[in-house]
């Protein structure tokens, strides 16, 4: 049985976490359920499953492509530095604006059935959520030896299921916070410096194991 590779499964919990903490539809559905208390846990735990298993997609199918061709590898390693690298650049940027998450609760309490449609929608239609999860995750897992790559997997998954869920059941906290633009912009600034980290990560990547198998 192989260790505990700690520092994967740490990478893959700041990445996840960088990539999922963001102003979106999706986020903005989730907060809103908790804080109207409404199907908080199966909002949360849809999108955590979705995001788990195109997660697991990402690293275990796309990137076992990218690791079979040199040419696929080094493209998805700079490419994914330069993408980290704008995205950090955008978090950066919206820092200086005046910018808040916007809640429309004049609507009200959605049924089960459409809580649950809205948050498949809002995850499987949403073009970001395949970039974040199957390519950009898929290829910076991709830099791992195979056995490593289930514990960045892993660490990405926990990320998004606390996030979710933490997102959920906190928002009767955090909605009047995250409605003033001062708390997204050190939000923002977090995420940019994580973002910017992973991209120089993988710049100056090595190629040994970093944990025993």
């Amino acid at each position: 049985m192989n260790s505990f590779c700690l520092a994967p499964f740490i990478e893959g919990c700041g990445t996840g976490a960088g990539l999922i903490i963001a102003i979106g539809a999706q986020n903005a559905f989730v907060l809103k359920q908790g804080i109207l208390k409404n199907h908080v846990f199966i909002t949360a735990l849809t999108c955590a499953l979705i995001d788990a298993f195109l997660i697991s997609v990402g690293v275990g199918g796309f990137g076992v492509i990218l690791t079979s061709n040199a040419l696929l590898l080094t493209i998805a390693r700079w490419g994914g530095a330069a993408f980290l690298g704008y995205y950090g650049f955008r978090s950066f940027q919206s820092v200086f604006k005046s910018e808040s998450l916007k809640l429309d609760l004049k609507p009200g309490r959605l049924s089960l059935k459409m809580s649950l449609g809205t948050a498949l929608a809002l995850s499987l239609l949403n073009p970001h959520v395949y970039l974040d999860t199957v390519i950009l995750l898929g290829s910076i897992g991709a830099q791992f030896p195979k056995v490593e790559r289930l514990f960045f997997a892993l660490g990405a998954m926990l990320a998004s299921f606390i996030w979710f869920f933490g997102l959920g059941y906190g928002a009767a906290y955090l909605g009047p916070l995250f409605q003033k633009p001062l708390a997204w912009k050190i939000l923002d600034f977090c995420i940019g410096c994580i973002m910017w980290g992973i991209a120089l990560s993988l710049l100056l990547w090595s190629q040994n194991c970093v944990c025993p198998s």
